[in-house]
């Protein structure tokens, strides 16, 4: 195997690794919060006063 295939190879297996952690991570249960995972649901809007904008 010269440099270039054993490269693709290693590529290719990244690629499906991120992939399948992507889908493992969509798949399995959440431990807490909301579902879209944007952090949101975590911070602290107690001092906002909502009367300012």
């Amino acid at each position: 195997m010269d440099i270039q295939t054993i490269l693709v190879i290693l590529l290719f297996m990244a690629a499906a690794f991120y992939v399948g952690r992507m889908l493992y991570r969509s798949i399995s249960p959440k431990k807490g919060g909301c579902a879209s995972g944007c952090g949101k649901c975590g911070a602290d809007f107690s001092n906002v006063d909502p009367s300012k904008k």
